[in-house]
């Protein structure tokens, strides 16, 4: 019989396109998390990261969530949740006041903080995370503990995530109705950006491209925070559903031809090597079908990863990714699983391109060990941390500046430059 939860458990939930997928971990005496038990379930009710069929979604959780229960030996009530479909918006604000040269005291800080939330303008969308980053003294910015240095004037830059509120509630009711506490609802690229970047990719300046089945999130760190994101909408999930018509199979089919022998890299052998694909029409998925060489097949996916990675290669243009700072690129999520795709990327954005995969967790199944599951222990170290908000603390009234387009990202891109 599973047993109640004991404190300082942290569940992840990750409800994505294509699959639905859980995590129990718990911290150790060193400060790690140790993964205790996980979950995956295929994802029926979701499409392009909005939520499209409440009762399947709620079943798939409800599934996930107790396969994870089951292997951990535990029952969990509340879950931290991640939220991935478009409308994710990222800004930046800065708050400042006078200090007249004195200490910085900790009520400084705390006022500082409690008046930064004047300093939030959603603009109709609902707030996922109210963070303060940076702070800045006498213009200095990049600084991280300011307690106890003199200063005329102290600031912060408070990293802001929004969302369009009605996908959110609709993720939010869903989990409540599998009958599941929300701890907090975290946006994709913040947790994954925990789970496979490195403290100082963060802070020198990274372009995470987080290749789902439906959605592709292109985010931007520097100064040590998210300063910049957009998404696409095309996903792995389009490559699958491609060849599915362009060889006239099941989608389900389609994915095993992608997985087991896809490939973004072709050679001349693949124009020897052939590949049987069963009709569509056929009963079951058998009797005779055509054959097409591996060639045919890395044709349509590299048709559709060039489109993809267009899209990619404007967003960053858009991001004022570029320079000494916009070499470096990290590809994650289901969609960087495929073979050879990491060269295809450098080549196409001619940028420096790695896989990230989730790393620091102790216990981690191997299965669960891939790109596709980056987001899922992000949502872990998220947890784990579970950062300041300022949401949660009272207004008060100050003086506010809020620079304007993409002059904060350059600006702490520069501070990052000049620091690290």
């Amino acid at each position: 019989m599973a047993k109640v939860a004991p404190e300082g458990l942290i569940t992840a939930l990750d409800i994505g396109s294509s699959k639905v997928s859980a995590m129990i971990a718990q911290k150790g005496d060193g400060g790690e998390l140790i993964v205790l038990g996980t979950g995956q379930r295929e994802s029926r009710g979701v499409k392009r990261g909005y939520i499209a069929d409440m009762a399947a979604t709620e079943a798939a959780v409800r599934e996930a969530v107790e396969q994870a229960e089951r292997i951990a030996g535990i029952n969990i009530e509340n879950v931290w949740v991640g939220f991935s479909a478009g409308g994710l918006v990222s800004d930046v604000a800065e708050v400042e006041f006078e200090l007249g040269g004195h200490r910085v005291e900790q009520q400084d800080i705390d006022a500082l903080l409690a008046a930064g939330r004047n300093s939030i303008d959603p603009q109709g969308r609902m707030v996922l995370h109210a963070q303060p980053a940076l702070y800045t003294l006498d213009g200095l910015t990049g600084v991280k503990k300011p307690l106890g240095l003199h200063a005329d004037r102290l600031g912060v830059h408070i990293h802001v995530v929004a969302a369009d509120g009605s996908p959110v509630r609709n993720l939010d009711l869903c989990v409540r109705s599998a009958h599941l506490e929300v701890k907090s609802i975290i946006a994709s690229p913040v947790a994954t950006g925990l789970a496979c970047l490195s403290e100082e990719e963060r802070e020198l300046g990274v372009a995470l491209v987080e290749m789902g089945a439906g959605i592709t999130n292109v985010s931007l760190f520097a100064g040590g925070m998210l300063v910049g994101l957009t998404s696409i909408p095309i996903g792995a999930q389009d490559i699958t559903d491609d060849i599915a018509s362009a060889f006239g199979t099941r989608r389900q089919l389609a994915e095993r031809m992608k997985c087991f022998h896809g490939s973004a890299n072709a050679s001349p052998r693949d124009n020897h090597d052939m590949i049987p694909v069963i009709p569509i029409s056929a009963e079951d998925g058998a009797g005779e079908g055509a054959q097409i060489t591996k060639a045919q097949l890395i044709g349509v996916i590299r048709q559709r990863l060039e489109h993809q990675m267009g899209e990619v290669r404007t967003a960053l243009a858009k991001l004022k990714f570029e320079g000494p700072v916009g070499r470096q690129v990290v590809l994650t999520g289901g969609g960087a699983e495929l073979k050879g795709v990491a060269d295809y990327a450098q080549q196409a954005l001619g940028r420096s391109v790695r896989i990230g995969r989730p790393r620091g967790l102790t216990a981690l199944p191997e299965a669960h060990g891939g790109p596709a599951f980056a987001t899922l222990a992000g949502l872990a170290f998220y947890a784990a941390t579970d950062p300041v908000d300022l949401r949660g603390l009272a207004p008060q009234r100050t003086t506010v500046h809020r620079p304007k387009g993409m002059g904060m990202m350059r600006k702490l891109i520069q501070a990052a430059r000049a620091n690290y």
